[in-house]
Parts: structure tokens; sequence; C-alpha cells
């Protein structure tokens, strides 16, 4: 097996990783070795991210039969709606699956190819996964119950254990299975409903909005954190077996076979896969989020129980977000493989070329080294987000949610995105990590 490192367009063939115990253990990820096409597109998916994360911040807001995005506001807030329901709502989580079944994979390979045994490995990513479980409600108890972290980290010990470590061929036949399963659970109520007409057969529209399960319309933060509490054990304990049964896991073993083939860390050898990903997943993704989109602004009319969390037009919405996430990841390392390309062929300042380097001297360079410094610090980045967030706007803390709008959160949330950029930047600059992720690593590898 060809086993791929984390240096763009490295490769080390034929590796077979000694087994004996006595072989050092490598701490992580060396300097140099980091992929731009991966940071870049977690950078990116936590701007996403934060602005998914508005919605139930308006705490003043009336909600509408999806029991999530608002339906009051001027023309500003309209559009914002429509571009969130059509770009955003359904569609980060994916990505967020893929990035991270890809992640895992590479710290596995990393691992076996400078000589880690194969159980230390997966101890590894096995304290890895725990922590990430830990964190996640604490994270969801003290700020923010929509985490996604234990979801993942959950998920991620049992997919770890059950296909880390088999071949390519089995691998692509459970994605198979993942995947059928998922359209048959997931697409089929969809189709069905679609096909009869009648599109109130799925869904109620009196059930309580999804909001209010994040608790930030609660004026006393120890009720909130009840709320959030509970909230985030069903995220976590609930949700992640859920998806399990429901094939969803498909996008994260995706994941898998792409970190394995260097998708993202090579992209100009799967340039074709690349291209169709991006151009199919981001139709699809958008067309079927645009039901949804048109009826939630009222430029068609369709029963509220169609709008409704399990309603049909949420579901195809929902259905479709796994292509649009798998788009984004194709559209950015086609980006990177393009940005790659023009700084070969840009002068250096002693002559010659740079196949790799970005030119440092471009505005626009320089904000690909921020972004991508997010990525690679995106735990923090993403748990600061929250810092940011909730005891601004929530209502047990100063309560600005309660006076802003879908458009004036949009813009809240880009600033808050845009701090964890700055310091992000700085750290980069400084040589230094993350402060959760150097946390994580003291106890994954025990240094």
């Amino acid at each position: 097996m060809t086993v791929k490192s984390a240096d763009a367009g490295a490769a080390t063939p034929g590796v077979t990783p000694p087994s004996s115990p006595n072989v050092p253990r490598r701490a992580g990820v060396l300097p140099g070795e980091r992929a731009l096409a991966p940071d870049l597109a977690r950078g990116i998916m936590l701007l996403f991210i934060v602005l998914s994360n508005t919605a139930f911040h308006l705490t003043a807001a009336r909600h509408g039969p999806s029991g999530w995005q608002p339906v009051d506001g001027g023309w500003a807030d309209h559009v914002v709606q429509f571009g969130m329901i059509t770009v955003l709502d359904m569609r980060i989580y994916p990505l967020f699956a893929f990035l991270f079944g890809y992640g895992m994979m590479q710290l596995f390979l990393r691992q076996r190819a400078a000589g880690t045994p194969e159980r230390e490995a997966v101890r590894v990513l096995r304290r890895r996964s725990l922590c990430l479980v830990v964190i996640g409600l604490l994270h969801s108890t003290l700020l923010m119950a929509g985490d996604i972290v234990g979801f993942y980290g959950l998920l991620s010990l049992a997919l770890g254990w059950l296909f880390l470590r088999r071949g390519d061929r089995a691998l692509k036949w459970w994605i198979g299975i993942a995947t059928a399963q998922f359209l048959l659970l997931a697409a089929e109520p969809v189709v069905s409903a679609l096909l009869s007409g009648e599109l109130g057969t799925l869904g109620d529209a009196g059930a309580e909005p999804g909001a209010d399960a994040y608790g930030a319309d609660e004026g006393n933060w120890f009720a909130a954190a009840g709320t959030r509490f509970t909230s985030g054990l069903y995220v976590t304990f609930a949700a992640a077996p859920l998806s399990l049964v429901g094939g969803a896991y498909f996008i994260f073993l995706l994941g898998f076979w792409a970190a394995r083939k260097g998708v993202l860390e090579e992209p100009g050898r799967h340039l074709p896969l690349l291209r169709w990903t991006a151009v199919i997943g981001i139709a699809v993704g958008w067309l079927g989020a645009l039901p949804a989109a048109l009826a939630h602004v009222g430029a068609i009319t369709v029963p509220d129980d169609a709008q409704s969390e399990s309603g049909v037009l949420t579901l195809l919405r929902d259905a479709t977000g796994n292509a649009a996430g798998l788009g984004y990841v194709a559209a950015v390392a086609l980006f990177v493989h393009w940005w790659k390309g023009r700084a070969a062929r840009e002068p250096r300042r002693g002559g010659g070329t740079r196949a790799t380097a970005i030119p440092a001297t471009t505005i626009t360079a320089t904000a690909i080294t921020a972004v991508s410094a997010v990525g690679k610090r995106s735990l923090s980045c993403y748990l600061a987000h929250s810092l940011l967030f909730a005891p601004v706007l929530a209502d047990w803390g100063l309560g600005l949610g309660g006076h802003l709008t879908s458009a004036t959160m949009a813009l809240f949330a880009v600033g808050v995105w845009l701090v964890t950029v700055a310091g992000a930047y700085a750290l980069e600059r400084a040589g230094r990590r993350g402060p959760v992720e150097a946390a994580l690593r003291r106890v994954m590898y025990r240094r």
C-alpha cells in the first residue's frame, strides 16, 4: 500500500512501518508537512459555521414554520435568510464531516509512516476522540448547545474502530453501502411526497422551534445551561448513533478514502474528479435547498408542514446538503491547485521560481495564509466563536441578539470570524499552535 504524507505532493511508496514497540512514536505534524487545501478549507468552513450559528441568537425574531430562520425583517434580511438556507444550512456539517475524516486518516498514516506501531497509532486517535467528546460536552453546556465536536468525537470512536484499518476495497464497499442506506432512509420519503404532489404529508409546523433547544432566550445562565446540557447530550449520544443507522457516515468514510489517495495534498493528480465534484455537488446542493428558500421568503406557497423541520422541503434541503459540502471541498482544492500554479510562475526575489511557496508580498497571499492559519487552529477558533458570541448575544448575557436582525447578525458573525483570523495569523507569525490544539496534543501523545 502507498502511504501518503501530509506534505503537498509527497508520497512514500511501499512503506512498511516496523512493528517493534521500541520504535519512537512521532508527536504530530512536523514543520512543512501541512498541505494548504485542507487548512484553507477548514478556515473557510469556520466562517460558514459562524454564519450558520446566527439564527438561534435572534431571540426577538419571529421564526417561521421551519423553527430556525426568522421570517421577519426587511429586504436585506430576506436576502440573508435566502442565502443561508440555500448555501449554508445543513451544508456545513457534511463539509466538517469530510474534513474530520480526512484529518483523522492523515494522522493515522503519518504515524504509521513514521514507524509507530499500528495499535499505538489507533490508541492516539482513540485518546483524541475521547478528548473531543469531553470538549464538546463542556462547550455545549457552558456556551453553545449546537456543538458538533462531541458529535464527531463519538462518531470517530466507532468509525475509527470499524474502518480505519480496512483495505481500500472494503472501504469502497462500505461507502457504497452507507450511501445506499442514506438514500433509502432519507431520500425515499422525500421522493414519494414530491411524486405524489402531497407536500403536506410530512412534517409538523406546530412542533417546538429548533432554535429553542439552544437556550439563547433564557435570561438565567443556569437555566440556559440546563437546556444546553440536555441538547448537548442528545446531539452527542443520540444523534451520532442515529447517523450510523441512517447511513450519513458515508461522507466521513469518503474523507478516509480521499486522504489515502492524497486528493487534497495533490489536487493536480485528481482534477477531473475535483471538477465534477465541485460542479455537480454545488449544483445539487443549491437546487435541493432552493424550494425551501423560496417558500421561506414567500416566493412560492406550500403547506406550513412542508416547511417544518421534519417537512419534505427541509428533508430535501438536508439530503442534498452532503453534495454541497463535498462540492465546497472540491472547489477549495481546485483553487489551491490554480494558486500554486500561479505561484510557480512568479519569479523569486533572487531569481528562479517557487513551485509551492505563496508569494508573501501580495494581499491575496496574506489573506490565504491568514485563513489557512485559522484552519490549522480550527478547534481553538471554533470555541473562540462561542466565547465571543454567547455572552454578547444571549439573553443571559448582554442580550444583543434581541436587537439584531438577520442581516446585522450576519455582519456581526463575519466580524467575529475576522477576529479569530487576526488571532490565528498572529499565532502563525509567532510560530505557535492554538491553545486548545497544544493541550490536545499533550493528551494525545503524552508528551
